[in-house]
């Protein structure tokens, strides 16, 4: 017989799917108009996960405006202490030194406390937006239809919830504070300043000039440097993913050197755009810093000169020193939190662009309900394709009620494809799929998936134990119900010899049970949640021959009386259907029973005198 179908291919791969992970909206050069959406977009995801906390935030900047009020008290009643304070001391009253001081250590208290509040507050709120973030992203993409799983890989997807996450949390852990703290500080200072001394004051305005150029240069550099840091590391997390997902065929066929050379290249990658960034950083900082310096010594020379002429007191020339230097230090939080903020939002557009992926497959707004479907699956005029590869040009096929069917055919026949719609894994392009008269995209998702289940050749097995696995359909089941399928699909004795029987661990993938068993497993799973139409897509390619006897014999007695669909590589299989289906190119070329096929002259009589042959 035919290898399983891979005509059933799925869409055309984009250049997304490529281990280097390199979308539309990841690419360095991005035109003024997509870069504005993606901010746009990014925005609009951020907007959403802040909307339910606008009180908490509002108290949180309350806070943090009251502790910078306290934190810039300090540099003032220093100029105090020096005018007031010490002469009042000389001429012996030292309450002005009392109340001074108690004033700056109250304030110091309040500094504390206030800063204790503000953190313990923004990292709850940091916390429960990733909270929401991720369960937002996980189950979207669990609603996502199978063509996008298709075309996004595994480690891209894995990447969004990890390292983008991530890069998220750091924005609201870390970036957040600094940056509040960071803009009162500034704004307030320079309003200080301004009342505190004028003329000093614009001599410290000197210096903004050269800071708006050097941090409007740093904007532009670092938003492409940190939107390629997001890329290289995707690209790695999935080549990573993909090297060890499938480490088998990796050893199978020696390629551990040529997967180390991939790579270290996107290793190298990685350590370059983020050179980058980090190169971008180092010239800031230093940058601002010495604009601070040369300011600080511009004012302090202006200063001192207007000291010397008793046109300046020294407490206020030291407050003014002090602020000034506080003026600069939170200009560094500013690029450091331009740092988080550039990685953050270089992933909230991929985060955004996954949560905008919609699926084809809706669920309509009022389905048409069906409790109990006897299992009737109908083509009517049919056509499916793949992007611009037409699978099935036209179908037309009635599955009654209760009838199983073998598929067969040659690999890229359409095998697959058909399975898939029954299933509605995908919907047709023209024509209409119907269980019992409904068209599949009018039942609701629960009516679906109760009626039609289908069992892939991959029978894929999760962690947690053998009895968790076979309830996986139906969740309720009680532990008689899942050993009475395990024993219809003759899986019962292997399992019972198992060290802890039902409740023993299979791990991960299934990786504790041979092949052959994970699909009894799967049998067992399928038949447990009783479907009116079963569909097995090369479900028993899997089984040895002592195996497949049991499932054979399983299968007569379970599939009586339910709608079934088997797209068949062993004759066994096809010799317990009650019709046969031969495709070729999307197209049903023969349609009977076994035995009238067998007699006959066609395709399938062919393929039946191969198969005879090759026992002898």
């Amino acid at each position: 017989m035919s290898a399983p179908d891979q005509g059933a291919a799925p869409a055309p791969v984009d250049a997304s799917a490529d281990w280097r992970g390199v979308a539309t909206e990841d690419t360095d050069e991005l035109s003024a108009s997509a870069s504005s959406f993606l901010r746009g977009r990014s925005r609009r995801l951020l907007g959403e996960l802040l909307r339910p906390h606008r009180r908490a935030l509002w108290a949180l900047l309350s806070v943090i405006l009251v502790q910078n009020l306290a934190w810039l008290a300090g540099p003032f009643l220093i100029g105090v202490g020096i005018d007031v304070a010490v002469p009042a001391l000389l001429g012996g009253d030292p309450w002005p030194l009392v109340w001074t001081t108690a004033a700056m250590v109250g304030a110091a208290v309040a500094d504390a406390a206030l800063r204790y509040l503000f953190l313990v507050g923004s990292g709850r709120v940091g916390q429960e937006v990733l909270l929401t973030l991720r369960r937002r992203v996980f189950r979207h993409v669990q609603h996502l239809p199978l063509s996008f799983h298709e075309r996004y890989t595994s480690g891209k997807t894995i990447s969004r919830l990890t390292s983008d996450v991530e890069a998220l949390a750091e924005l609201l852990d870390e970036g957040l504070d600094g940056l509040l703290t960071a803009l009162f500080s500034v704004a307030t200072i320079g309003v200080v300043l301004l009342v505190l001394d004028l003329p000093l004051g614009v001599v410290a305005l000197l210096g903004f000039p050269l800071l708006y150029l050097l941090s409007r240069w740093f904007q532009r550099n670092s938003t492409i440097a940190y939107r390629r840091t997001r890329q290289t590391i995707a690209a790695l997390i999935v080549q990573f993913t993909e090297t060890f997902g499938g480490i088998r065929a990796v050893q199978a066929f020696r390629r551990e050197d040529r997967n180390d050379r991939l790579h270290a290249e996107l290793n190298d990658e990685n350590r370059r755009a983020n050179h980058r960034a980090f190169w971008l950083i180092a010239v800031f900082v230093p940058a601002v810093t010495m604009i601070g310096n040369l300011v600080t010594v511009a004012v302090l020379g202006y200063g001192a000169l207007r000291v010397l002429d008793d046109d300046l007191a020294v407490g206020v020339l030291v407050s003014f020193l002090l602020y000034l230097r506080r003026f600069f230090d939170p200009l560094q939080d500013i690029a450091m939190f331009y740092n988080s903020y550039q990685s953050a939002s270089a992933a909230l557009e991929k985060l955004s662009g996954v949560l905008e992926e919609r699926s084809v497959l809706t669920e309509p707004a009022e389905p048409t309900p069906l409790p109990a479907a006897a299992g009737e699956v109908v083509f009517d005029r049919v056509r499916f394709g793949y992007g611009a590869a037409t699978v099935l040009p036209r179908l037309d096929l009635t599955i009654p009620a209760g009838q199983t069917v073998a598929l067969v055919g040659a690999t890229g026949a359409g095998k697959s494809t058909l399975a898939r719609l029954a299933a509605r894994f995908y919907d047709p392009i023209d024509g209409q799929v119907r269980l019992d008269g409904v068209p599949l995209d009018q039942l609701s998702d629960a009516d679906l998936r109760r009626a039609v289940v289908m069992v892939t050749q991959e029978s894929f097995l999760f962690s947690g134990s053998i009895a968790d696995n076979i309830a996986f359909g139906r969740p309720d089941a009680t532990r008689p119900e899942v050993e009475g399928a395990a024993r219809a699909i003759g899986a019962h004795r292997f399992i019972e010899a198992l060290p802890q029987g039902y409740d023993t661990d299979v791990r991960k993938r299934g990786g504790r049970l041979s092949a052959g068993q994970r699909q009894l497993v799967s049998f067992a799973r399928a038949f447990l949640a009783d479907p009116a139409v079963l569909v097995l897509d090369e479900a028993t390619s899997s089984l040895d021959v002592p195996s497949e006897r049991l499932v054979q014999r399983a299968l007569q007695t379970l599939l009586a009386d339910r709608t079934s669909l088997i797209i068949a590589h062993r004759l066994s299989t096809v010799e317990i259907a009650d019709r046969v289906l031969v495709m070729d190119g999307g197209r049903l070329v023969e349609d009977g029973s076994p035995a009238e096929l067998i007699a006959g002259t066609g395709r399938f009589a062919d393929l039946h005198q191969a198969w005879a042959d090759s026992l002898v």
